[in-house]
């Protein structure tokens, strides 16, 4: 470690037997058990949010999180000499949950309906996400606003080429989207999931789930938020169907493992087919392109649009058979 990082752990009654480094931080073994040093990326204020959630979790049974653990001086977020801000989180030996293993996925699903069950906190920093409505025009303007620019540029390399070719198939999937939202009862669960508080992970996948001898731990909360549950597992399911070609029967299988310890309301199984219509990855794509340099476009970004158009077609079968969607 570099000597203001070893600064840093001074500032925590522990007593450090060994430090390693792992991906973006560093793993502190100390007698107190094992902790994870790293750069603090959220305000003071958000620190308290995390410290306060992972305490009501604590208290209601859910015990395995990284929580943040304060310094001597009874701060979250400890400063270094040069400025650097730097937060302690409790961590476990385990590993990452295998994307390839299907079981490993299933258990995953149970882990965040059981989380979900207990992450309610009223509390005054509780910001509600923008409504998904608001959120789908302004992807909508944004693409719409890109395709007006490839449409002006005299000179198109193969991605412009693509994507002018493959718009208006995938923008037909972002207008059935918002005429989905429209018709369904979302604004009711939206102001449900306000009114009771409850909260999201805002970041739950396969790399945040690790697999200990003493079962599953949950972790890197920063990106909490009160929201509709639903979503959080909108977003473990699409990081796991996109690595399994949307295969329908794994899906369902994940959505029963979720079912089975916290059993969703039909609004929220429309919800989710929402989420799935929309081509996510395609508004990605287009936005990362026109932020990007116009004259260097990687062939990566040309094989991710690919990637896209493929898997918009595979998803189709799954919206089909698991929500009853065709477009």
């Amino acid at each position: 470690m570099q000597e203001y990082e070893l600064n840093i752990l001074e500032q925590y009654d522990l007593e450090i037997k060994n430090t390693r480094k792992t991906r973006g931080a560093f793993l502190c073994e100390t007698e107190q058990g094992l902790f994870l040093l790293k750069e603090a990326m959220i305000s003071d204020k958000r620190a308290e949010v995390l410290n306060s959630l992972g305490n009501i979790l604590i208290r209601s049974g859910y015990e395995k999180i990284d929580r943040i653990r304060s310094n001597k001086d009874g701060n979250l977020i400890s400063v270094s000499e040069d400025g650097s801000r730097y937060i302690l989180k409790h961590w476990y030996y385990g590993r990452e949950c295998d994307v390839r293993r299907n079981r490993e996925l299933f258990e995953g699903a149970a882990n965040l309906a059981r989380l979900h069950l207990v992450m309610k906190m009223p509390v005054s920093e509780c910001e509600m996400e923008a409504p998904l409505i608001k959120i789908y025009e302004s992807r909508n303007r944004e693409l719409r606003k890109v395709r007006q620019f490839v449409r002006s540029r005299s000179a198109r390399g193969e991605f412009e080429l693509q994507f002018l070719k493959e718009f208006e198939g995938l923008f037909e999937w972002a207008r059935a989207g918002i005429s989905e939202l429209r018709l369904s009862e979302y604004e009711e669960l939206y102001r449900e999931s306000q009114r009771e508080q409850v909260w999201i992970h805002g970041e739950y996948n396969y790399h945040n789930i690790l697999f200990t001898q003493d079962g599953i731990a949950t972790t890197c909360f920063e990106k909490c938020k009160c929201n509709v549950q639903a979503e959080d597992l909108y977003y473990f399911l699409r990081k796991a169907m996109e690595k399994h070609r949307w295969n329908v029967r794994l899906c369902d299988c994940m959505l029963n493992a979720y079912n089975a310890v916290r059993p969703m309301d039909e609004r929220e199984m429309e919800y989710l087919k929402i989420r799935f219509i929309y081509p996510e990855k395609f508004w990605k794509i287009a936005g990362a392109y026109y932020r990007s340099n116009k004259a260097w476009i990687l062939v990566k970004n040309v094989e991710k649009f690919q990637v896209a158009v493929s898997q918009t077609e595979e998803k189709k079968q799954l919206l089909k058979d698991i929500f009853g969607f065709s477009l």
